[in-house]
């Protein structure tokens, strides 16, 4: 369901249009409506103006240098004026804004930093159409792009700007839309500037951080009924502490946990619970939570949606909600602010390897890795090989290198006819325009601002985002906050990870405040056990199989290696097939829920979109 739509057909704006009408459109909504302009939105989430020739619309807390009483769209009207398509440069916060200068016949959107709300649009014949979901936008003929699903598959999301429809484009963080009667154009208003050596005055600059931290909780905190995610990690266990010491009332803290061997981190959330004196709500997810809630979750994304942890994060969020909440905290972006994730310490020992001399690497270690035997089977040798195989493999290509559909292999995996229309190479090359597009001296800040695209824009934020709204709750992310992102900008990459320790800097100014068992801890999050349920929950594998058997026969997975994922990969190793399990899953569920039609009575899709 969308919270907003809109559509502006430039040539029919009239500069004196006379009276706006507006009105109620029914389920809670409003509408406006004048020559060449048409908006509709849910006043709970989505705010409108309009005065001197403009009309705004705004939704999510943009957040100025200076505090205003004015509401939303207000003031994006105050900010366009001042500064037209610069209006976004100085925000922070999460947003999506539409500014209609009716008079000068022009339209500029704007999305956040982080892409913490979304805005999608399809642009044609100088009409603007608009929504903050894809699959809402007006006019779209709503035909599936099987480009994009093959990404789908590479990415298990489908990034910004394609989305899952063939006609409509997604705004990517930190970008403005410009329209107008002939032409749209899209362009970035803020790149990161990363400051990579300036290491002056650690003391302080640790005592910064904390009070920094601090602020970032007090400003998303400030409804009276905000609770937050706790999984015991470093990043949900500071947010928790920190607004312990904000309120006089004890603070509500939210877990999840699975009773499954290796999966179950309710221990650590216990240990943040008892240090702050939380009040500590446990949840424990079941496979047949999964069958309840999946085709729910799936159809609430407006494409198809492969994060597996986004059903402990609803169930959190719905647990809240039912104790009376309106909002949450979640501690999304302090990995990839502060360095916390192990594949930085990986590709920083990668990237050793470029000094060793070149006579040695192209001579002697790459010869004996790639061809010899020894060095693919003897241990010790093996690791040697190993390590020289995927050092040579450069940046982002690196990453990759345990991609499910890359190791699989696209023809094993895909059906030929539906490989037949895809350009295989586009995921890697849009990741290669993203890491060339990233101006960071080291490879730590380069892999961080490439995590704000991939990891937190197109998976994580839509993840928590879709989750607590299908709960009926806000959220707040304090670590991606200005002032905190700002502040990251300054720190020296050997501050975040230093000799391979993992958020070095972060940990040094909060090793009074968390316990140490959180600090010590490898991080884990709300990972779902999903591969070993689906080995031993008859009731999940049935589910599973008829989703399965769905997507291969729409025509673009092979029958045959659905038969061998379910009969032998996932019984073999359930953790890692378990996942490819899952995000077909979920693709069959999406379909089904924007499909009108059954499987038996749809032509393949493969065939309906050559």
């Amino acid at each position: 369901m969308f919270r907003y739509r809109g559509l502006i057909d430039f040539s029919a704006l009239v500069a004196e249009a006379g009276e706006i009408l507006q009105g109620d459109s029914g389920d809670g909504l409003r509408s406006l409506v004048l020559p060449g302009l048409q908006l509709c939105w849910a006043p709970s989430t989505v705010d409108v103006a309009w005065r001197e020739g403009l009309v705004a619309l705004a939704t999510g807390r943009a957040r100025a240098p200076v505090p205003s009483s004015m509401g939303e769209a207000s003031r994006w009207i105050d900010c366009y004026l001042r500064h037209q398509s610069r209006a976004a440069d100085n925000l922070g916060g999460g947003f999506a804004a539409i500014i209609v200068d009716v008079k000068h016949r022009v339209a500029t959107a704007f999305v956040d930093r982080f892409s913490i709300e979304t805005l999608c649009y399809r642009f044609v014949d100088g009409r603007l159409e608009f929504s903050d979901s894809a699959s809402d936008v007006p006019g779209s003929r709503r035909e599936l792009n099987t480009q994009s699903l093959y990404d789908y598959l590479y990415f298990h999301v489908i990034p910004a700007p394609q989305t899952v429809y063939s006609d409509v484009l997604r705004l990517e963080p930190a970008h403005l839309l410009t329209a107008s009667n002939t032409s749209a154009s899209v362009s970035r208003y803020w790149r990161p500037e990363f400051i990579d050596d300036d290491s002056r005055n650690l003391p302080g600059r640790l005592e910064e951080f904390v009070e920094t931290v601090r602020s970032c909780v007090a400003q998303e905190a400030d409804e009276p009924a905000t609770a937050c995610f706790l999984s015991g990690g470093t990043d949900s266990s500071t947010i928790a502490g920190m607004m312990t010491g904000l309120r006089d009332e004890p603070v509500h803290a939210y877990s999840i946990g699975f009773e499954a061997q290796g999966y179950d981190e309710m221990a650590y959330a216990r240990i943040a619970a008892r240090r702050f004196s939380l009040i500590h709500h446990e949840h424990y997810v079941t496979a047949d939570d999964v069958i309840d809630a999946i085709p729910m979750l799936a159809g609430s994304f407006d494409q198809p949606f492969g994060n597996s942890s986004v059903l402990p994060a609803y169930y959190c969020a719905k647990r809240a909600k039912d104790d009376g909440f309106s909002r949450m905290l979640a501690g999304d972006g302090g990995d990839e602010l502060f360095a916390g994730n192990s594949r930085y310490a990986m590709q920083m020992m990668l990237s050793l390897y470029r000094f060793i001399p070149r006579s040695v690497r192209s001579s002697v270690l790459q010869p004996l890795a790639n061809r010899s035997s020894m060095f693919r089977s003897v241990p010790g040798l093996k690791h040697i090989g190993g390590y020289v195989r995927h050092a040579q493999i450069p940046m982002p290509d690196r990453l990759e290198t345990f991609n499910l559909l890359l190791r699989i292999g696209a023809a094993t995996f895909l059906d030929s006819d539906f490989l037949r229309g895809i350009d295989v190479e586009r995921p890697r090359e849009q990741q290669q325009a993203t890491w060339d597009a990233i101006n960071a001296k080291s490879l730590i800040n380069h892999m961080l601002a490439y995590d704000w695209k991939f990891t937190l824009a197109d998976s994580d934020l839509p993840k928590v985002r879709t989750a607590t709204a299908l709960a009926g709750l806000s959220v707040g992310y304090p670590f991606l906050g200005r002032p905190l992102t700002d502040f990251s900008l300054r720190i020296p990459p050997r501050w975040k990870l230093k000799r391979l320790k993992l958020r070095w800097f972060f940990k040094q100014a909060l090793k009074e405040f968390l316990p140490t068992e959180i600090l010590r801890k490898k991080k884990h999050g709300f990972g779902l056990p999903f591969g070993p349920w689906l080995v031993g929950h008859d009731r999940l594998r049935e589910f599973v199989e008829d989703s399965l058997d769905g997507v291969a026969a729409r025509g673009f997975v092979r029958p045959q290696f659905v038969s061998e994922l379910l009969k032998r990969r996932i019984p073999e190793a359930p953790g890692y097939y378990g996942e490819l399990a899952w995000i077909l899953m979920m693709l069959e569920q999406w379909i089904r829920s924007h499909q009108s039609l059954p499987v038996s009575s749809m032509r393949r899709i493969s065939d309906q979109l050559r």
